[in-house]
């Protein structure tokens, strides 16, 4: 029995010593503002569709994670948030340089013609850019 008590007893210190150094806050996720500007890493692309979501995201007033997980359902709202925000995002990366003015009106272009489906799916080609 005073085993029994002993384990119980070292188990409740564990437990106390864990809350104690934050682990009821473990695992809480803090979705970022997506309407606050933020920097990304990756290559450009990357950059750009991160912060065209965000843009997209902002104006439909959700989070980002919450953009992304409803994209595959039909919405002609949602789809021209996305457009406007991906455009935007183009807009940045030129005045930053990241893009130079020669691709960035192709660029455009095919955010604003290609079935959203396809920009999602990133089935792009070179020739789509031109085309």
């Amino acid at each position: 029995m005073k085993v029994l008590a002993s384990l119980f007893g070292a188990a409740a210190l564990l437990v106390g010593v864990e809350l104690a150094k934050g682990a009821a806050h473990t695992g809480e996720v803090k979705l970022a503002d997506p309407c606050h500007p933020r920097l990304f890493s990756g290559d450009v692309v990357q950059r750009v569709v991160l912060a065209g979501v965000d843009h997209a995201a902002c104006r439909l007033h959700e989070s980002r994670e919450a953009l992304v997980l409803t994209l595959g359902t039909p919405s002609k709202r949602r789809e021209e948030a996305l457009r406007a925000g991906l455009l935007r995002a183009v807009d940045e990366a030129q005045e930053r340089g990241e893009i130079p003015g020669l691709l960035a009106e192709p660029i455009r272009k095919l955010i604003r013609t290609t079935p959203i489906d396809k920009l999602i799916a990133g089935g792009i080609s070179f020739g789509d850019l031109f085309g």
